[in-house]
């Protein structure tokens, strides 16, 4: 085997299978792995210094590609269902066979880094892709080891990333070709039929969420930052929620965009590193967000370039809507070098309806709060990754279903001790429509929305007058300073306060169905929180 790079010949390749490689290039630099990339037709260089590439038909993730193995060792604690799908030890042990002859004779590329910027709790990975610009996403997205001797890192988890081997669903029983294998007894994972690199990341996600509660750590799929003078907030919600994009405060230091965990201590991102959507992203709109657009080091999925120029074309979704950045996080000039932070003071529950029914404020209680958690609403909007032409809503518990091992129980006890010993304040906040639903009324205005988060943050909101939604039971504050308060009602903002009625009803029933399912095993304080029935209507 030929060895390019730094190679660990303690924690070599053999032990994870593969054998008779032509090359493994061992944490190769980002300069290094521009050059592989490009060498190779990979990806192309475009103006200012991104690297651009392109993922094919699969541009993020369906949960019905990812499978847990069947073993003793973690078969008592997996939720199984559609988030969990089983898989035989023997299938994955074929697969694997398979995936590894498939690379003899290629060249591999290796990173070595960690996840979890509290050291008290950071997992050393190692990341085994078959293309170069998949190993600079890893570079760019998780931790890098510092100057201590490279032959110290013996990763505890493992993932081999091979887009051009494919499943054969008749006998890997699988559901199509692309396919992500975990096996937490072996500590690795496979994957395999997808460029997508997001599968990357989300399956080290899914391994921080099986791994962290036994560590007393709460992982939650959240955006976090910190006043220069004032706390931590989170920011938990759904993919399109506007995690990345309220967080995003140049006033304010951003901890992380997506991934991070509370642990005893505080609160500490997982990666070192962000993957936010780059559609219509705007100097104007997000001007540091919209700078790693224009940078040598930036990864960028699926984003537009001009033939002649090499310029990007941030509005063209001809590809795709989810055109995805992948960059570290020191390119955001507020950032946090540590990634390190104490407790949260706030607490936003972030939701994008798009049925104009939730309020752009509400303010929670602890019980209200895991509730919410618990059923993580949302709606997929026509075109975002859905064929359909009407809004759908989408209940994800915990916020990443398909993300979480455990039971959703388990997550939801972990916060709730936290709410209890810390006390921040929680709040409700509706990114999506306003005055009706999608295609008849108007999406929130980002500037009322930060001004909401804002007053939130400082308190502010704290001290309004509110009033009590007699369906969904939280509290609405009656004014806000710069937001007009006719918007803080969404029932007043339709114009037919029956049609609202309705459009309210149908949405609580929903919220009762899915949470029907969970409601047994969760607390009475949890199962009391949510939306009650209208005067008439059945329970």
């Amino acid at each position: 085997m030929r060895f390019n790079g730094r190679p660990h010949q303690d924690h070599g390749l053999d032990q994870h299978g593969l054998y008779n490689l032509n090359a493994a290039y061992w944490n190769l630099p980002t300069p290094e792995l521009y050059e592989q990339a490009i060498l190779r037709h990979e990806g192309s260089l475009s103006h200012m210094g991104p690297l651009v590439v392109r993922t094919g038909h699969h541009t993020g993730g369906s949960a019905d590609d990812r499978f847990v193995v069947q073993e003793p060792a973690s078969m008592g604690d997996i939720w199984w269902g559609w988030a969990n799908k089983p898989i035989a030890a023997e299938r994955f042990a074929l697969v694997h066979q398979r995936l590894a002859s498939y690379l003899q004779m290629k060249e591999v590329y290796v990173q070595d880094c960690f996840l979890g910027a509290d050291q008290r709790f950071r997992l050393p990975v190692r990341v085994i892709t078959e293309y170069a610009w998949h190993s600079l996403f890893a570079r760019n997205l998780f931790i890098q080891p510092d100057a201590s001797p490279a032959d110290s890192h013996d990763p505890e988890f493992t993932i081999i990333d091979v887009p051009r081997f494919h499943a054969v669903p008749s006998l890997d029983q699988t559901r199509s070709e692309t396919f992500v294998l975990i096996h937490f007894a072996q500590r690795l994972a496979l994957i395999g039929g997808t460029s997508y690199a997001g599968e990357i990341r989300r399956a080290l996600f899914a391994v921080l969420n099986y791994l962290m509660p036994a560590r007393d750590v709460l992982p939650l799929r959240c955006a976090a930052n910190q006043g220069r003078d004032s706390g931590v907030a989170l920011f938990l919600g759904v993919g399109g929620s506007g995690k990345t994009t309220l967080s995003a405060d140049p006033t304010r230091i951003l901890i992380g965009d997506d991934e991070h965990g509370w642990s005893p201590h505080g609160v500490f991102n997982f990666e070192g590193g962000c993957y936010t959507r780059m559609l219509h992203l705007s100097a104007e709109s997000e001007p540091e967000r919209f700078a790693t657009t224009q940078r040598f080091g930036t990864v960028l999925e699926n984003v537009t370039v001009q033939a002649q120029s090499r310029r990007l074309d941030l509005a063209d979704d001809s590809l795709t809507e989810n055109t995805r950045g992948a960059y570290h996080i020191s390119a955001i000039p507020n950032a946090s070098r540590s990634g390190v932070a104490g407790h949260p003071e706030s607490l936003i529950l972030l939701t994008c309806d798009a049925f104009g029914v939730l309020p752009p404020a509400a303010r929670l209680t602890k019980a209200q709060a895991l509730y919410h958690f618990v059923c993580g609403y949302t709606a997929r909007i026509p075109g975002r990754g859905s064929a359909s032409t009407e809004p759908a809503a989408v209940f994800s518990p915990c916020c990443g279903a398909p993300f979480m091992p455990l039971h959703p129980g388990r997550y939801v006890e972990l916060l709730r001790e936290r709410l209890e010993r810390h006390a921040p304040r929680i709040w409700l906040v509706n990114t999506g429509w306003s005055g009706g639903p999608w295609g008849e009324g108007r999406r929130q205005d980002l500037t009322h929305t930060k001004t909401l988060v804002n007053a939130i943050l400082s308190g502010a909101l704290d001290r309004v007058e509110t009033r009590r939604d007699p369906i969904f039971g939280f509290e609405v504050p009656l004014s806000c300073p710069g937001v007009p308060s006719g918007l803080l009602d969404p029932r007043s903002a339709w114009r037919d306060p029956a049609a609202y009625d309705a459009q309210a009803g149908w949405l609580a029933r929903m919220f009762r169905d899915n949470f029907s399912a969970l409601a047994e095993t969760l607390d009475p304080d949890v199962r009391s929180a949510g939306p009650q029935a209208n005067a008439g209507e059945p329970q």
